[in-house]
């Protein structure tokens, strides 16, 4: 007997994007829904099958992207603590939930028709590029300042902020950098220094953003701290644990992250 003819099926997932870089998809959007059922972070990231450090880290590059906060939260005081999103981080769900219900109705239609592609058109996988860079941050290229051989962008980010970076002429030219291209800037967690007393000392360093310990994250070896920098965007380090305790690093204090233009990457939407 005869094996019944494969079905070919549509299906897609949504994805919001935002200068080329993931804004959010289904399931950073549930985990902003549930904070704003629930008021709570732990409990949104466990119904959505998250930890709460992945929850935060999503939060938090969310918000880098979107260019303004998504979550605000407030600790003690007379009526309590609170955690809840922003008008953004509202404006985004109910978006994201409209569009979703198009998405749907348009694949429906695509499987509709596609009883017909099976002889025709073979399965087919997309290639999503992914990066291990902790921060992510899109902007606008501000400023260039050309060199003989690399030339300095300067890229202005979520809150005003500038990172600075140095490319090549070729690198530059080929991804179209100019003023007022947009762009996004990757810095691993890694190649960034956290200062807590300059002590009046002046740095080489192209970058230095300041900001507020709004997390610390301890491992056997190494701490992932990050600062809560001014205009909503955050900036994520990682630090030996020996570190950590000399820097008296805590909650609430302040830090610099500080990193070499040489240590961004530059990229562009394809």
């Amino acid at each position: 007997m005869a094996a019944a003819a494969a079905t070919l099926t549509v299906g897609a997932e949504l994805w919001l994007n935002l200068d080329g870089q993931n804004l959010a998809g289904s399931r950073r959007v549930a985990l902003l829904a549930e904070i704003a059922r629930a008021g709570s972070i732990t409990q949104a990231a466990k119904l959505v099958g998250l930890s709460y450090k992945g929850a935060w880290n999503a939060i938090e590059d969310m918000s880098n992207l979107a260019g303004e906060p998504l979550l605000e939260r407030g600790v003690g005081g007379k009526g309590g603590g609170f955690t809840r999103l922003t008008p953004r981080g509202e404006k985004l769900v109910r978006n994201f939930e409209l569009i979703r219900q198009e998405h749907a109705r348009f694949v429906a239609r695509l499987n509709r028709q596609a009883g017909g592609l099976t002889d025709d058109y073979s399965l087919m996988e997309s290639i999503a590029m992914k990066t291990s860079a902790r921060n992510q941050f899109a902007g606008t290229v501000h400023a260039i300042r050309g060199g003989a051989i690399s030339d300095e962008i300067d890229l202005e980010v979520i809150g005003g902020l500038h990172i600075i970076a140095t490319v090549t002429r070729e690198s530059r030219t080929e991804l179209g950098l100019e003023l007022g291209a947009k762009a996004f800037a990757l810095v691993k967690a890694a190649s960034i220094l956290l200062m807590t007393d300059a002590g009046g000392a002046r740095l080489s360093a192209r970058n230095q953003l300041a900001g507020t310990v709004t997390r610390v994250l301890p491992g056997a070896v190494n701490t992932e701290v990050v600062l809560q920098l001014p205009g909503g965007g955050t900036v994520a380090a990682v630090i030996t644990n020996q570190s950590a305790a000399a820097l008296s690093i805590a909650e609430g204090s302040a830090a610099t992250a500080v990193f070499k233009a040489s240590s961004v990457i530059l990229g562009v939407a394809a």
